[in-house]
């Protein structure tokens, strides 16, 4: 895992401050709250798969929300009570990420809207997941 200086380097600010300082992103003013083509979605640090296009769903909280993680065993939930709320935040395994939080208001199957920071992501179209090595999930999207 790299260091915060080495990530501060690799990073924009606003990762940066999210993913190491669990910031949140303004609603509706980040790169995939409405972006809905079909993809995969990894941590912005390690590119872990974390999130699949097909698991994304519109929810008018200005940020992308997901029904379940692409699989459990790359994200670890935490309770989080800060500024007084009472939550679960949601971060990489692999990176240790902060990457947003899951709550109860989701839609069906699973009941759950996992509230994910775009600076958190980095999106990969289904069309050039085998350019950049993500070619064992392009089944998904056939």
């Amino acid at each position: 895992m790299a260091n915060k200086e080495e990530l501060k380097k690799k990073l924009t600010p606003i990762q940066f401050e999210v993913t190491q300082n669990n910031g949140t992103e303004r609603p509706f003013e980040n790169e995939y709250w409405n972006l809905m083509e079909d993809g995969l979605y990894v941590d912005v640090i390690s590119g872990r798969p974390l999130f699949s296009s097909k698991e994304k769903f519109e929810s008018s909280c200005g940020w992308p929300s997901f029904t379940a993680p692409l699989k459990e065993e790359e994200v670890a939930e935490h309770f989080d009570t800060t500024f007084g709320m009472r939550r679960t935040e949601v971060r990489a395994k692999n990176s240790d990420s902060h990457l947003g939080h899951v709550f109860n208001d989701g839609p069906k199957p699973t009941g759950l809207r996992y509230c994910i920071n775009s600076a958190s992501l980095r999106f990969i179209p289904k069309d050039k997941l085998e350019d950049e090595g993500y070619s064992e999930y392009a089944d998904l999207f056939k």
